[in-house]
């Protein structure tokens, strides 16, 4: 039977400012210390990940090339900045800022350099590599597939770069895109049922309702369902995968509400106030319909993932958000978001699962509103959803069937492929 609207409860994103969540009953982040070794006399502000995050884009504006990165420091509560050299100005401009400084010998310029070496010399299926601001390197990773000849020309390339620029590591899974979902949606292709995540509700450029899902979702089938056997509810406006990995889907019905909440299951929800930059260092939440609420750490920006393809090749998605949250297959697409209803991310792909833990990557919410053209459209809110609080909800805890959907099997994934 179909469906004329996605319910209320579905994971959706608004406009409005930012504002406390209180919400903290349901997400009981373990953040892990960040290493700072900052060499400063003066004392640092005590800030919110989202106050540290915009203190970075202020000084890498205002510091130029002497700006190599920063990241925060979770237990501190601190911005730690990364001063190229020995720029004495720039060091004085950062503390005065508030910020801890850490003096280094790579600068931003340098460490993207080595990024195009990489993509040169190592587009290989199974890797990918992210700038940690922390070690002030590349690191480089390889997934399971990696070996033989392809592993020994990773190997070459990164000791071609010096061991001062680059780390290589080995991955225990495959990277591949986890389609299969806050709250899962659902299409039928030629390849059987595909599953996904919805994302966050936002307002397309004609004033439609609509939301944010991943790429490789889209690019797999035209229109969704809020069930696995319900008639399409929404339609692909515009899906880009590989390259950016991120797809705005309109709703059929223009009447349909899109409250400003991420649903966490067990009938709880918490509250989006707006998009939101990832920080290095800061703890962030990722909801899916397979996994449920899971938190982690962002570990890198701006990272590359070379993805198998269908057909042999490689499929390139660059400029993502990495972290140790970890994800399985139908939790593409779906939210990653700060305790303070932030807005971060929609999940792309990675490796590992919720046992064994592993790396996952996500679109960036900022970067898919300016590809689309989708924005927080006012009015949003009005569906009247509420946040829940429990006094007993465990951060990490697995939540299958969140928001009311059954957990099942990962179906296929966004591309058609079975995992």
């Amino acid at each position: 039977m179909s469906h004329k609207r996605i319910p209320k409860r579905r994971a959706a994103i608004a406009a409005g400012g930012v504002v406390a969540l209180g919400a903290a009953a349901i997400l009981l982040p373990n953040a892990n210390a960040s290493q700072d070794g900052a060499a400063d006399d003066a004392t640092p502000r005590t800030l919110k990940a989202a106050d540290a995050s915009g203190l970075s884009t202020r000084l890498a504006a205002a510091l130029g090339d002497s700006f190599a990165g920063s990241y925060y420091d979770s237990a501190g509560q601190r911005l730690v900045v990364n001063i190229a050299g020995s720029d004495a100005d720039a060091v004085l401009r950062a503390r005065k800022a508030g910020a801890a400084v850490r003096q280094v010998g790579n600068s931003t310029g340098a460490l993207k350099s080595a990024a195009r070496t990489l993509k040169t010399e190592a587009t290989i299926p199974g890797t990918s590599w992210a700038v940690d601001p922390r070690t002030n390197k590349v690191v480089v990773t390889a997934d399971s597939t990696v070996t033989g000849a392809q592993w020994s020309r990773l190997q070459a390339t990164v000791r071609g770069l010096g061991s001062g620029m680059a780390t290589l590591k080995k991955s225990a899974g495959t990277f591949k895109t986890f389609a299969a979902g806050g709250d899962a949606i659902f299409a039928r292709t030629q390849g059987g049922t595909v599953r996904c995540s919805l994302g966050f509700n936002v307002t397309a450029s004609d004033g439609s309702p609509a939301f944010l899902t991943a790429g490789h979702c889209g690019v797999s089938a035209a229109q969704w369902s809020d069930s696995q056997n319900g008639g399409p509810v929404a339609t692909v406006d515009q899906a880009t995968f590989p390259g950016s990995d991120l797809a705005l889907v309109t709703y059929d019905d223009p009447a349909t509400q899109a409250p400003s909440t991420v649903d966490v299951g067990n009938g709880q929800s918490v509250r989006i106030n707006g998009a939101a930059e990832a920080t290095v260092g800061a703890t962030v939440f990722r909801m899916g319909s397979t996994t449920g609420l899971h938190n982690g750490t962002v570990t890198g920006l701006d990272a590359t993932v070379n993805f198998q393809s269908d057909n042999g090749g490689v499929d390139t998605v660059t400029g993502l958000i990495q972290t140790n949250v970890c994800a399985e297959p139908g939790d593409s697409g779906g939210p990653l978001f700060t305790q303070d209803g932030g807005a971060v991310g929609l999940t792309s792909g990675g490796s590992g699962d919720c046992t064994r833990g592993g790396e996952t990557f996500f679109q960036p919410v900022t970067t898919a509103l300016e590809a689309t053209g989708a924005s927080f459209g006012a009015g949003t809110d009005a569906a009247g959803a509420t946040e829940q609080q429990s006094d007993t909800g465990q951060s990490g805890a697995q939540q299958s069937g969140a928001g009311g959907h059954h957990s099942g099997p990962a179906y296929g994934s966004g591309r058609g492929r079975t995992h």
